[in-house]
């Protein structure tokens, strides 16, 4: 599905979200984040995974702290807490399994 069938929703501040393909059984979604965005410590019943196309992020998953840049990928078990502070203004990709309905 073209990507302009799907809205950009802005999440926060300097945070925007839009899904890129969905079925019942999983979604993919670029997520944009400016320097200094964060997304908020959170967990979901989803089995989350997160490519970073472009920038630098802090991110924290469960008890870990991670810096990753372009090209770097990382999976996030259901119910485990995570976020993310953006160092340099970019882009993840991330894909849920089940699809994500709230973002719906």
């Amino acid at each position: 599905m073209p990507q302009n069938e799907y809205p950009v929703v802005t999440t926060g501040p300097g945070t925007t979200r839009q899904v890129l393909a969905q079925n019942d059984q999983m979604m993919l979604v670029s997520f944009t984040f400016q320097t200094g965005s964060e997304g908020a410590l959170h967990s979901h019943p989803h089995v989350q995974s997160t490519y970073i196309r472009a920038g630098r992020f802090e991110f924290r998953r469960g008890d870990e702290t991670l810096i990753l840049q372009p090209g770097d990928a990382l999976t996030i078990d259901a119910n485990v807490t995570h976020g993310c502070r953006c160092l340099e203004a970019g882009e993840l990709i991330d894909s849920f399994t089940p699809r994500r309905d709230d973002f719906l």
